[in-house]
């Protein structure tokens, strides 16, 4: 396999990875990081520094959104959990 296919595949992948995300919101981050050790937070900070290295700035804020398909405090808001007492 090409370069190219290899790429196109990886982000097809990474796409159904985000969408996937989205529609399991359920799923709350401490549960992934528990779990996985990676969130959708951590998703947006590889997405930042990727785009910085091909000279496209983003903020935090602004991968989040990506990530998360809507700004975070919103989706915060309206699925984030609160932490249970143990």
């Amino acid at each position: 396999m090409n370069e190219k296919k290899r790429t196109e595949i990886e982000s097809e992948v990474f796409q159904k990875l985000i969408k996937h995300f989205r529609k399991k919101s359920d799923v709350q981050n401490i549960d992934l990081m528990n779990l996985a050790d990676f969130c959708r937070n951590c998703l947006s900070k590889w997405y930042m520094s990727s785009a910085k290295k091909k000279g496209i700035i983003l903020s935090y804020e602004e991968a989040k959104e990506i990530i998360y398909g809507m700004p975070y405090d919103k989706w915060k808001n309206k699925y984030q959990k609160p932490l249970s007492k143990k």
